[in-house]
């Protein structure tokens, strides 16, 4: 997939954060900070002669922390902007009984030719 191939190659990857896909596992006990991501959708997005020539990937990134997270975030959406991903939104949210902090980053990916 190459969001995971980015996200463990680019500086995202190499911040001495957890990065999982989707979830923590469960010997990843309970880390203060951790990145998760996953595709939520991949579809043709550029068709010449009825063949597909692009596909358009979606993806969520996910930063979730016990306390301040806000350097991190921008080095997550720089990192992943600077190997041509798009971002189209953010959104924040608190889990009240777990008192998690989580940041949500759609980004989007267009390869072919």
């Amino acid at each position: 997939m190459y969001l995971k191939r980015h996200l463990h190659g680019c500086p995202v990857g190499t911040l001495g954060i957890m990065v999982r896909l989707q979830f923590l596992l469960d010997e990843d006990s309970n880390p203060d900070i951790y990145i998760t991501f996953f595709e939520y959708n991949q579809k043709g997005s550029l068709y010449a002669d009825d063949e597909q020539q692009q596909t358009s990937h979606h993806i969520q990134v996910d930063i979730w922390s016990l306390g301040n997270y806000s350097k991190l975030t921008e080095q997550v959406k720089q990192s992943l902007i600077d190997v041509g991903f798009s971002r189209t939104m953010e959104t924040e949210f608190y889990e009240f009984e777990t008192k998690i902090l989580s940041q949500g980053y759609p980004f989007s990916y267009t390869e072919g030719t």
